[in-house]
């Protein structure tokens, strides 16, 4: 190629070149087209009643009363209120796949002359908005819908039309109790022929009133109320049905919770298969509930109390006071009178007191003594002390002014007592 031929080439190249990234950085900075078609666009603030009408008739209402959802028809009944939630957040933004018709649709082709489900929004503002779902497409991957004041007809996913489609059996509040947990002062537990009472004290922990005033294990009271609050009730089974269970059914417990706005009361029983069934005193009639529920409420007091023999914790202490020496805290060293010790080994008795567990609890205990400890902490507000005796093989112990008898592990003993054993004085320090 002659020298003149070759240079035009590449200028006509470079040209070329540059015209094809000029076009590609202007389809790259220009924003695609949306043409996602928006169906209804309602605030969620802006919902006040919601009507579902199904294909066999049914008619649910839902209405927004003092904040909440409740369902007004067929039947009045508190509303699930995550359930009704999923209702509100497809129909605030419920988007078509695809317009199918454009205008002069055949609606019963689609379904849309007797639609599946009919679905009307009323506003606050009294406005209302209206929703016919269809037929299935012809792949199943979703339905005909459109609105009855506009000639298109477009295609939704499955997956609204599932959220919409719900009954008041599904939506209804399947709640057993109500009450408030934040504000619960009272736990009244009948079971086993027990009558255990928990109550707060003035710092918030859960106590053991009934039948005598004892240490309670705070997270079991409080996995209690929280399987209380969760407690729902199956209406799979006719209400005449679990009505006749429950009478048949052998009495496992009642417990009574108290609020700020009163009292309410429920009852277990399980049949002869092991199935739970419930009577509330908020919720009328009788119902079918989980084993979760009712296993809650099958334990008795010993499962309630604490079987820690200190209470400090996570807490770090001040003071570890022993039959032959005393340990106190000054700064981040232990000092035993004007002795420094090592303080691994002392943080290895306090580690050893700290997880210190009875076994079981004892009607009566006994024997000589073999250790004492007390923990002083919360900045020498709280001391715990601990006495444990031995007789025969077995190893009891009590806390200083408590009326409980806690039976220990062997083990757990000899390993305490190796550790306050292995307390040593702190190897001198290097001179610089």
């Amino acid at each position: 190629m002659k020298p003149q031929g070759l240079l035009i080439a590449v200028v006509v190249l470079v040209g070329l070149s540059g015209l094809v990234w000029w076009s590609n950085k202007k389809q790259a900075t220009t924003k695609p087209a949306d043409n996602t078609v928006k169906i209804l666009s309602i605030p969620d603030d802006q919902f006040q009643d919601i009507q579902i009408k199904n294909l066999v008739g049914q008619t649910l209402d839902l209405a927004k009363q003092n904040g909440k959802w409740a369902i007004t028809a067929p039947q009045a009944y508190p509303a699930d209120q995550d359930g009704v939630a999923s209702i509100v957040s497809t129909l605030s933004a419920l988007n078509a796949d695809k317009t199918v018709v454009d205008k002069d649709a055949d609606l019963h082709a689609y379904g849309l002359d007797i639609p599946t489900l009919d679905v009307t929004v009323t506003r606050k503002d009294g406005k209302k908005d209206e929703v016919l779902i269809g037929n299935a497409t012809l792949d199943n991957s979703g339905y005909y819908a459109k609105l009855p004041s506009d000639p298109r007809v477009f295609t939704v996913g499955s997956d609204a039309k599932t959220a919409l489609d719900k009954t008041a059996d599904i939506l209804r509040d399947k709640s057993l109790l109500t009450f408030d947990p934040d504000k619960l002062t009272r736990v009244a537990l009948n079971v086993k022929g027990d009558n255990i009472e928990f109550g707060k004290n003035g710092q918030g922990d859960w106590e053991i009133v009934k039948p005598r005033p004892l240490r309670a294990d705070s997270s079991a009271v409080s996995g209690l109320v929280d399987k209380l609050k969760d407690a729902k009730f199956d209406n799979t089974e006719t209400a005449e049905d679990a009505a006749k269970k429950f009478a048949g059914a052998a009495k496992i417990a009642t417990v009574t919770v108290t609020d700020s706005a009163g009292s309410q009361t429920l009852e277990i029983r399980q049949d002869k298969d092991k199935n739970y069934y419930a009577k509330s005193s908020v919720v009328q009639g009788e119902w079918k509930t989980s084993s979760d529920t009712g296993d809650a409420l099958a334990k008795g007091l010993d499962d309630y109390r604490n079987k820690k023999l200190y209470d400090f914790g996570f807490n770090d202490p001040s003071k570890i006071e022993l039959k032959n020496a005393t340990y106190v805290k000054s700064g981040d060293k232990w000092l035993n009178g004007a002795k420094t010790m090592d303080s691994a080994s002392v943080q290895a008795v306090i580690d050893k007191l700290r997880d210190l567990t009875a076994t079981k609890f004892s009607d009566k205990g006994g024997g000589s003594e073999v250790f004492e400890a007390g923990v002083t902490w919360n900045g020498g507000k709280k001391v715990d002390k601990v006495v444990i005796t031995k007789q025969g093989s077995d190893y009891f112990a009590t806390r200083v002014g408590g009326p409980s008898i806690y039976v220990l592990d062997a083990t757990a003993v000899d390993d305490l007592q190796k550790a306050a054993a292995g307390v040593v004085e702190a190897l001198p320090e290097k001179k610089k």
